[in-house]
């Protein structure tokens, strides 16, 4: 009796061992710098996989409900919710910096050409979140606005500064990502098994889609992460709304805010290759309000 405990404890062992390499060790091409004190880890990832700091969806399916991995070591590993704190959230307005709110910087209140970065710098927040907290490098708002016009077709004019869809792809594809517009699926099931598979994704809402969660808006660019299929719920990062951003809301109301008139409704990131990423860029040189 001693020996078979004895032995199924060392197997135990073993198992968690086996998952602790799984998931902190790096993967791929991707090199893992050590974090100074204060500063974010990336949610580090590999082509074709989720980000290897936390339990992907498909985990339990694939491990812990094939018997091969005791089920109580689940409680081991990091989950996904406790990776948002690790997720980048800039802000775009003016007030925002003004205030001296957090992942707030200078770039709000930039003139960029004929425009305030603060009226069109949704996007570009968002791109930016996406390279700072995938890689290992990280980028303002404002810079990666200045490499979209070398790596892309965008431009900012006189009516609009906000970039589209076709040159954000380009950027983020230039940057390392691999990343595909999509039209609203036809049902919300569709939508929630993509974002099962999603590491972030750009989604552009508006309130004449549907006023649940965003009022008063035409058509924003916003960010969300970490889909939790237990609770139905995605990370949002809100760079026009600070008492909204870095909170968990419903998928739901994602879904159902997008805007139908767009070409496209959103933008989903699925892996980074360190070996596609042309631009490297790694600082940010603009004075900001820090993280926290």
């Amino acid at each position: 009796m001693y020996k078979a405990k004895l032995a199924a404890c060392i197997v135990s062992l073993f198992a968690f061992a086996c998952v602790a390499v799984l998931f902190l060790l790096p993967k791929g091409d991707v090199k893992r710098p050590e974090a100074q004190p204060g500063e974010y880890a990336p949610l580090f990832v590999d082509k074709g996989n989720g980000p290897y700091a936390g339990v992907s969806a498909d985990l339990p399916a694939n491990i812990f409900d094939t018997g091969d991995i005791p089920a109580n070591l689940k409680d081991y590993i990091v989950k996904p919710k406790e990776q948002a704190s690790l997720v980048y959230s800039f802000l775009q307005g003016p007030k925002s910096y003004s205030e001296g709110l957090a992942w707030a910087g200078s770039w709000c209140e930039e003139q960029v050409g004929y425009n305030k970065f603060g009226g069109f710098g949704c996007g570009f927040c968002c791109m930016a979140n996406i390279y700072s907290t995938l890689t290992g490098y990280e980028c303002s708002p404002l810079d990666i606005f200045e490499f979209a016009k070398t790596a892309s077709k965008y431009y900012p004019t006189s009516e609009s500064g906000a970039i589209g869809w076709k040159d954000m792809k380009r950027t983020l594809r230039a940057a390392g990502f691999t990343c595909k517009n999509y039209q609203k699926p036809a049902t919300y099931k569709e939508f929630q098994e993509q974002m099962r598979h999603t590491l972030s994704a750009i989604v552009l809402v508006s309130s004449a889609d549907d006023s649940a969660f965003w009022k008063d808006t035409p058509g924003h660019y916003v960010n969300i992460w970490l889909y939790q299929q237990d609770d139905d719920t995605v990370f949002l990062a809100e760079p026009g709304a600070p008492e909204n951003n870095r909170k968990w809301i419903p998928l739901r109301y994602v879904y159902d805010a997008l805007k139908t008139v767009s070409e496209y409704q959103y933008l989903a990131v699925t892996s980074y290759s360190e070996e596609e990423n042309t631009w490297k860029w790694n600082g940010i040189d603009d004075i900001w309000n820090g993280k926290y």
